[in-house]
């Protein structure tokens, strides 16, 4: 059922596109456009209206490629939702029903290993009827082995935080930070609040602890 929702989402956008349906439900023209999408590719095979040979030879040409260029892309989005999309939603789903296992408040997620959880937490909140929201995820930086503590966005196209780390510090790093926090080990924290780090999941645990009180 869930990857018949995301490939109708896959969908929904050519078609919408084709239909000529807006994006927005405004009257606002966007800030920038994306003329990356799969519509404009495919749209850009189309016979040059400079090229001298308009033959049906040559617009079929185009026709053919452009059905390996849609193709291509539909079989890459299978291989995505059933080798990483699926596998990674049952391991956010897992992590967010234990969430109370590493903080009482339930405002704090630990990941049992890396995955995207960006792509589920909030289709998952919903569905799991999680509330209060969760606030900060953590999880182990396998290139360093150190843990990460990020905060959730307000939605998944915002980059703006439910809740960022403290303002007192972002911009700080090393023994700065341990000493401003109160919490040993800390590594950083983004000037903007959405992430930081320390060198122990338990101090990770402390710096969203404590987040969570100021």
């Amino acid at each position: 059922m869930f990857i018949g929702i995301s490939f109708s989402c896959f969908y929904q956008a050519i078609d919408a596109i084709d239909n000529g349906i807006n994006q927005f439900d405004t009257d606002k023209p966007p800030r920038y456009v994306n003329n990356t999408n799969l519509s404009s590719r495919v749209g850009r095979l189309n016979l040059d209206w400079m090229d001298p040979n308009q033959s049906p030879e040559k617009e079929n040409e185009a026709f053919q490629q452009a059905m390996a260029l849609a193709g291509s892309e539909f079989l890459d989005s299978v291989r995505f939702h059933a080798k990483s999309w699926l596998p990674a939603r049952s391991i956010v789903m897992e992590c967010i029903a234990g969430r109370y296992d590493t903080d009482p408040s339930g405002e704090i997620m630990v990941l049992k290993r890396f995955t995207p959880w960006k792509l589920h937490i909030f289709e998952l909140e919903e569905e799991m009827k999680v509330d209060p929201p969760i606030k900060y995820v953590l999880y182990e930086d396998n290139r360093g082995k150190r843990w990460r503590v990020q905060a959730v966005a307000i939605s998944p196209d915002r980059f703006e935080s439910r809740k960022p780390l403290p303002a007192q510090w972002r911009g700080l790093t090393d023994d700065e930070l341990s000493k401003e926090a109160g919490i040993p080990g800390c590594i950083f924290v983004h000037i903007s609040g959405f992430t930081g780090g320390n060198q122990t999941y338990e101090g990770a645990l402390a710096m969203a602890r404590t987040a969570l009180k100021i």
